[in-house]
């Protein structure tokens, strides 16, 4: 990942942008798209932005890039990611490919407690350059904010080591990481049969440790069946928003678990995977603002065709937000773009309501005003994809269009990335 110095410039001869500015929106223009466009972005910023026949004369002088009618868009964010962690599990893919059910797998001491045995025995450094690798990967498909978890440590040392490594990448900024402290994603084997003395874990020695280490903004909890129960959640939920931490929920991935309900009691920003979320989930958190993040290449990773249930979402007049849930288990693919093509094959997500997902709506799931906009003073973090127009890039799957990227105003050198295992 390299950054060009500039931060100021004119961007012109777009083809289409898609601004995503409440007060271009209209019902005929969902997207607030502007035809040949520019764009100038100053320190960092969005100065302007509208017609390239409109240019103000005062940006006439300031260096100029030619987009060559390429398509623009504000950076992608992906809402819900697990970057940090080593080993890998393609032998448990292959044996649900033969039939085996991930639950099964789970129970057996597999599933992520493969991947927690393996994080806790690497070292920061290692974990820091294999998800440098990862992000890396995903700023080549235009992702410029990400939120990254921890989770694959499950003791207090090394919950802190990858929220550490989450604090560095965060610090280089590109893309931008916003990280979330994620203790109760499972129960480890030394507390499978005293599991609420693992919340009291949690609560009593992790949580403080986070708040004091200063990385993380999110506290989030995995509720569902067989994992954290509604009143475990609840008090680990309670507990992390003592320490001034925002609330999310990785809930009802499986069953109904009363999850999205909670997530609505406690005020909570966000609340992941809902593939079987109950109709009194969904009235909850529509009644309380809270975003639900749908994660299809999750669904599709581990061969089930339960998506969420998003008509009904908006119907309840739900925010619904997509995210790629990239981790080493159940979805292996950093490529949001290619999740957002798979989602509209196969959920009929339509690309007015896409596009949001993985920009504007997806910032206000992080709970950051500062992007996912084409809109003056807002960070310029922008993405040209080697498109016609927006449709273009849910209609050809399987291609990587983007062209250059920007973050906070600033391009990505986009070069081909180094092998992962050959020595």
């Amino acid at each position: 990942m390299n950054l060009t110095n500039s931060s100021s410039f004119v961007l012109h001869n777009i083809a289409v942008m898609a601004t995503l500015d409440e007060k271009r929106i209209t019902p005929d223009n969902p997207l607030g798209r502007i035809e040949n466009a520019a764009v100038a972005v100053r320190d960092g910023l969005i100065d302007w932005a509208g017609h390239e026949t409109e240019l103000p004369d005062n940006y006439r002088q300031m260096p100029a890039i030619d987009a060559r009618k390429t398509t623009l868009t504000p950076g992608w964010i992906d809402s819900h990611t697990h970057p940090v962690f080593a080993g890998e599990r393609s032998t448990e893919y292959a044996e649900r490919l033969r039939g085996v059910p991930y639950t099964e797998i789970a129970a057996r001491g597999g599933g992520i407690q493969t991947t927690v045995k393996a994080t806790r025995a690497a070292s920061e450094d290692e974990l820091y350059r294999t998800a440098r690798y990862w992000l890396d990967e995903m700023l080549g498909y235009g992702v410029t904010t990400i939120e990254g978890k921890s989770g694959y440590g499950l003791t207090t040392e090394s919950e802190l080591k990858q929220l550490a490594v989450l604090g560095k990448l965060r610090d280089e900024g590109a893309p931008q990481v916003v990280p979330t402290f994620l203790g109760a994603h499972e129960f480890p084997l030394e507390y499978r049969d005293r599991r609420d003395a693992y919340v009291d874990l949690i609560v009593e020695e992790m949580l403080p440790a986070v708040a004091e280490q200063g990385i993380a903004r999110f506290c989030d909890v995995f509720c569902e069946k067989g994992w954290f129960d509604v009143d475990q959640s609840r008090k680990i939920l309670l507990a992390g928003r003592e320490h001034g931490l925002l609330l999310r929920l990785h809930a009802d991935e499986f069953a109904p678990s009363g999850a999205a309900e909670l997530a609505a009691e406690l005020d909570a920003v966000a609340c992941d995977h809902l593939m079987a979320v109950s109709d009194q989930g969904i009235a909850d958190m529509a009644k309380k603002g809270v975003i639900a993040a749908i994660l299809p290449g999750t669904t599709l990773n581990l061969g089930s065709h339960n998506f969420a249930p998003i008509e009904a979402m908006y119907k309840a007049g739900l925010c619904v937000v997509l995210a790629s849930d990239f981790n080493p288990g159940s979805c292996v693919c950093a490529n949001l773009p290619l999740i957002a093509q798979l989602a509209a094959m196969q959920m009929r997500w339509t690309p007015e309501k896409l596009l949001p997902a993985v920009t504007s709506d997806a910032a206000r799931s992080l709970a950051l005003g500062d992007r996912g906009r084409i809109e003056k003073g807002l960070r310029a973090d922008l993405v040209l994809f080697d498109v016609p127009g927006i449709d273009y890039l849910f209609y050809r799957w399987g291609r990587n269009h983007v062209h250059r990227v920007f973050v906070g105003g600033r391009e990505v050198e986009l070069v081909p990335q180094p092998p992962l295992f050959a020595t």
